[in-house]
This record gives structure tokens, sequence and C-alpha cells, in this order.
């Protein structure tokens, strides 16, 4: 059904591409002068002070979200320039490269939103700005009429992969038809049974997304993987993540752990582990974080003894996605006792035989129960015990003792865009669901659709979308140029899981009372939505690390 009786007239004028760009510049010298003026508050002897950053930590976490922003848009500047010289700059593209620069350059003057209740303000970092007339211009593109007008165009896209062009090559968005196609037809009739009766995800899922690739996605081809790009990777996360979280969540699991053995394992461990992880033949699981430490993984506890037959490892863990049914742990613990940080830190690759629900970790040396959550529940969360678990000699990553931070680091950046990429996934469901549900459902004699600030939510899920895409898509092409992506990684993830935490509210607020009931799907895709905020390094965690390397 296809609705039109939106106004569609008197929008602001269109913002052009060149108009866009000759905002940036401006930007980038307000994020200087912001820089500089907090580097002069936390760093007063040219060093950043840590104490001194932690009294100002809303401000240096403000720093971020600015910096976050003026990256935005900058990447959505990119991206008009390039549908530009494609000719595929059409209407639908225009509406969000305007909404999205009047909105953003709007939120910058005013308060850029880190959380319900925090406000990201150029005050709280020592600084103001005058916009100019290009940069007031553009400020007025977020009207009601171009947001009613992208509603209506957005209605006739009904269909499409996403609402306007990602800009993407046509590789690209073949793999993206190919993945749509599937989470189409094998993952979203099923999602929400598995969600509501808190299952695992069948393991002929598994087995069907290792005969697509997607565990080998990234492993280089002599390994026996496909050798592709991590935009590659991007775009199937993204669209099985559309579909459930936990779907595309499981292709990150493979991808995580290759990356390790690819970057610090010995030649011996790549050839045994890789062609494995590429087919599916083994499942990984991270297992990182302890009971106590959070984020805060250079104090970890759990300690591995050496022994004449390899080592030993007792401790605890917790929060360790899909543990049960894996067979292998990239396990991080203390190999040098007289260590309280980072630096006495080993990674395992720690071999367990896959559980059962009668029997999870039958594995000597190691027991365990599962975490019941609120939604991401396809591959279960556990906390598990070690008491004299053993793990071979051979196992050590890299073969030598103390490398396990460093090694776990080199992940960080795939990590987040790999973050960035699901919570975009979860944000287009969201915009899907509630789009679906405004056309159908019919209130005062007409569809909700017809009423603006139902359209109005729709049209900014869709422009928000766009830009976290943007920035996602630029992370994945620095790592795919090896270039250091760890500042786009974690802008990416910062801003996909609030706009995916935003797109499943409002699509929720769409449905109104209905949303809230357990049988309608937005509710599993709000739970799904919430935990984008809080893994893979929480929004403060985030942005407190753009901080520090924003400020030096």
């Amino acid at each position: 059904m296809t609705v039109h009786s939106l106004p569609t007239t008197s929008a602001a004028p269109a913002l052009t591409p060149d108009a866009a760009r000759a905002v940036l510049p401006e930007l980038d010298s307000l994020m200087t002068r912001a820089t500089d003026a907090l580097r002069a508050r936390v760093a007063p002897g040219g060093k950043v002070e840590a104490g001194l950053l932690e009294i100002d930590q809303h401000a240096a976490h403000a720093l971020s979200w600015l910096a976050t922003y003026v990256e935005s848009l900058r990447q959505m500047s990119a991206w008009a320039d390039r549908l530009g010289e494609r000719g595929a700059f059409g209407d639908i593209e225009s509406l969000i490269l305007q909404i999205g620069f009047g909105e953003y350059l709007t939120q910058i003057a005013g308060g850029i939103p880190m959380s319900q209740t925090e406000f990201a303000r150029l005050s709280d970092m020592g600084v103001d700005w005058q916009p100019s007339d290009a940069a007031r211009a553009a400020m007025g593109g977020n009207t009601p009429a171009a947001r009613a007008r992208l509603a209506a165009l957005m209605q006739d896209n009904q269909g499409r992969a996403t609402f306007g062009a990602t800009g993407l090559d046509e590789d690209l968005e073949m793999i993206r038809d190919q993945f749509r196609r599937y989470a189409d037809d094998r993952v979203i009739p099923n999602a929400h049974g598995w969600h509501l009766k808190d299952e695992l995800i069948p393991i002929e899922i598994i087995r069907e997304l290792a005969d697509l690739g997607v565990f080998g996605l990234t492993i280089p081809e002599e390994y026996g993987g496909l050798g592709l790009s991590k935009a590659s990777m991007v775009v199937v996360s993204e669209e099985l993540s559309r579909g459930y979280i936990g779907v595309g969540s499981l292709g990150t699991r493979s991808e995580i752990a290759a990356e390790l053995i690819l970057c610090g394992g010995t030649p011996e461990q790549k050839e045994h582990w890789l062609p494995k992880l590429a087919s599916a033949e083994i499942l990984p699981t991270a297992v990182f974080t302890e009971p106590n430490t959070g984020s805060d993984l250079g104090s970890l506890r759990t300690r591995a003894v050496r022994t004449d037959e390899g080592w030993e490892i007792t401790g605890n863990k917790t929060w360790i996605t899909h543990a049960a049914r894996t067979h292998v742990m990239t396990l991080l613990a203390r190999t040098d006792p007289d260590t309280t940080d980072w630096r006495g830190l080993s990674m395992f690759l720690a071999e367990k035989t896959p559980g059962t629900d009668a029997d999870p970790f039958p594995t000597p040396g190691m027991t365990g129960g599962e975490i019941e959550v609120l939604g991401y529940r396809g591959m279960k969360e556990y906390e598990i015990g070690f008491d004299g678990f053993k793990v071979k000699a051979d196992n050590l990553l890299g073969g030598q003792p103390g490398q396990g931070f460093k090694q776990l680091m080199q992940t960080f950046e795939s990590a987040r865009i790999q973050t960035a990429a699901r919570a975009i996934g979860v944000a287009q469901s969201a915009l899907e669901i509630g789009m679906q549900y405004a056309l159908d459902r019919k209130q005062f004699g007409k569809p909700l659709i017809e009423f603006p600030r139902v359209a109005d939510k729709l049209a900014m899920m869709a422009v928000e979308i766009m830009i976290a895409r943007q920035l996602t898509y630029h992370s994945a092409w620095q790592k795919d140029h090896d270039r250091r992506c760890d500042l786009e990684a974690g802008m990416a993830k910062l801003l996909g899981a609030r706009v995916a935490w935003a797109a499943a509210d409002n699509a929720l607020q769409i449905h109104g009372g209905n949303g809230f009931a357990l049988e309608y799907t937005i509710s599993r895709v709000l739970c799904d939505a919430r935990i984008l905020n809080i893994f893979e390094g929480a929004a403060e965690i985030q942005a407190q690390v753009i901080a520090r390397r924003l400020l030096g």
C-alpha cells in the first residue's frame, strides 16, 4: 500500500553536495579549537593526566561525540560526492543528506545526545561557534516538509535493500542481495520463535552459513577462506543482523578468533586452526571478561600455571557468548603472577568438548551456568569456572607468554567495526518493521504513517542509519587499506549503537501498546538493540578511548 497524502511541498532548498562539502572546513576548525581547549585543561604539562581527565570526563566524552559527528558529516559528504559521480544522487539521497546535515549541525550547535539525559555541549569544552552563512543555510534543512517528502519516497522504495543508495560497488551490493535473501527466507521467519523459546540458533543454520562462506569470509584463501575484504564482512553482518542479531554475530565469533591467530599465531597454529574456523568444523568463543573487571581487562585474575604437559588454568569468567556449543576458546589469562596489569597476560587457544543442554560443560576442569538475558539470546550467555583446566603447551597463542593483551588489542578495530555493522542491521530491521506497521495499522480512519510524527520517526531512522552506515563503511575501507582505524572504528561503534537503540525504541513507539507485547517482533528487536551500547566496549568506555586518542 502506498500513501501519498503527506505534505511534500514547501521543503527547504535541497543541500547540494558542494554546499555540504563547503561546511566541513568550518567543522574541522571547531574540532581543533575544542581539542586544544580541553587539552589545556587535562594536559597542562603536555601529557594527559589521568586525574584531570577523570574530573573533566563529561567534557572529554563530549569531545568524542563532537569528533564522531564531524567525521560522520565528512563521510556523508563523501558519500554524496561518490553518488553524484555515478549519477545515482537522487531525491531520496538528496533528502537524506539535507536532513542529516541539518540535524547534526543543529545538534553540534545546541547539544549532541550522549544518552537520554546527557548532552555534549560546546560550552562543556570551553568553546563556542558562530556558524557561517553556509552552515546556517545547511542547518535549516531538517524541515517538516523535507521529512514528509522523504517518508513518502520511502514508501515507494519498499522492497529495496536500503532506503537510499549505499554507495558501495556492484560486487558488495551483490553480496548484500544474497544475504538479504537468505535472511528473509531462513532467519526472519524463525528468529522471533528462537528468541521467545530462548533457543540456540539451530545447527542447520550454522551449516548453511558455512556453505555460504560466512565463517571464512576474510580468512586468506591459503588457509581455506574466501580472502574477501572487511567491507564484505560488514555487509554480511549487517544483513544477517537485520534478520537476527544472533545470526549476524555467529560470523563475528570466527572472524575475531581468526584475526587473533592471523595476527599473533605461529605458522603451525595458522595452518592448524584457520581452515577449521573457515569451514565451521570448529566454532570458537571469546573468554575474556571476569566478574569484577568488566572493561578493565588489564586487571584479570584468572591464572595459567606452567606444567610439564602444558598449562593449567584456574579462575572465573563471565558473559561468555556461545560458550557451551563451541570447540575452542580464545582465553585470556595471567601467566606472570608477579604482575597486576596487562603485561602479565597471555592468550590461549583452549580446546573443549561441545556441550549439550543436559551437560553444557563436559570438559574436565570446567564448569558453568547460563545467564538469562533480555535479548541477544540465540547463542546464550554463560559464566564459567576453571579449576585446573588443562591446555596443551602448543596452544599458547604465538608461543610466547605475556603477549595476550597486545594480541587482543590488534583485534579491537575489527571487533568494533563488526559491532557497528550489527548495529546497522538491527536499526534497519527496526525501521522496516516500524514502517510496515505504520502502513498497515489504521487509527482515526487512516494509516499511522499519515500522521506527521510517525512519518518523522521513520524518516529520521532512515537518515541516521545512512549516517552510521557510511561511517562504518569508511572504517572498513580504512582497515582494508592497512590504515590505522581505531578512532574511526570506535566512532562507528559509538554512533551505531545509539542509532540502533533509537530506531528500535521509536519503532516500538509506533506500535503503541502492541509493541510491548511479546508476540510482536519489535519487542525482541528492542531487547537486542540494548546490548549494542554495552558489549565490545560500553559507550562510556568507547568515548573515553576516543577522547584519549584525540587528546594525544
